[in-house]
This record gives structure tokens, sequence and C-alpha cells, in this order.
């Protein structure tokens, strides 16, 4: 394994990642995990799947595309090896909705903040 994927966890417990999935059908729940091992076991990963985001705190963009649909899964590295997804969502325009990339960042902060304590 090149990378290792986790789900970041809220201090309530909550892994809002896993919320979303679970809301995804069968077939498309696939094409995510799918993807998600993709950027678990490549070295280099297609962009078409996974790509740094410009104008961000260090995000990361997960990128599922099943029939019509177009999803997305916001993360971040800890590390070289280890991905934190924080957030997903499915994607109905053209940019990434500003709201998704900064509850992404926020996410992000909590996640290192209490890696601290």
């Amino acid at each position: 394994m090149v990378r290792e994927v986790i789900f970041y966890e809220s201090d309530n417990g909550r892994i809002p990642v896993e919320e979303f999935l679970d809301t995804l059908s069968s077939k498309q729940a696939l094409k995510v995990a799918w993807v998600i091992n993709l950027v678990e076991d490549m070295e280099v990963v297609p962009t078409q799947y996974f790509q740094k985001m410009v104008s961000t705190d260090d995000l990361w963009e997960i990128r599922v595309k099943v029939a019509g649909d177009i999803f997305r899964i916001l993360g971040f590295f800890d590390g070289r090896k280890l991905v934190v997804l924080s957030h997903a969502f499915q994607k109905k325009t053209q940019k990434t909705p500003r709201q998704a990339i900064k509850l992404a960042e926020e996410r992000k902060r909590d996640y290192f903040r209490r890696k601290k304590q």
C-alpha cells in the first residue's frame, strides 16, 4: 500500500464522509470505493481521480463519476502516507462550492488541533 485513507471523525464521533457514502446507491458506493482504493494503491494517481485543489489550505479532492453523477471527496495529507477524507458531496455546478472547501478546511484544522492534544 502506497497511502492509507482514513475518514475524519469529529469530536462528537460523527464521520461525515461515511454518512455521505451511506446515502449512495450500491453502484455509486462501489465506484467511490474503487477510486479510494486507487488513491491508496497507486504511486501516481491519474488526475481525473485525485488532484490537489488550487486556492485552498492544501486540500486534495477525490473525483468520482458514476453515469451522470459527479461526486467529490475532499481531504488532506497527514504526513506523506496518510490521506484524511473530511467532506463529501455531489457536485452539481462547475466550481466546487466555497462552503464545501471551507468546511473541509475547518475539519482539517480541527483534526490537527485534536491530534496535538
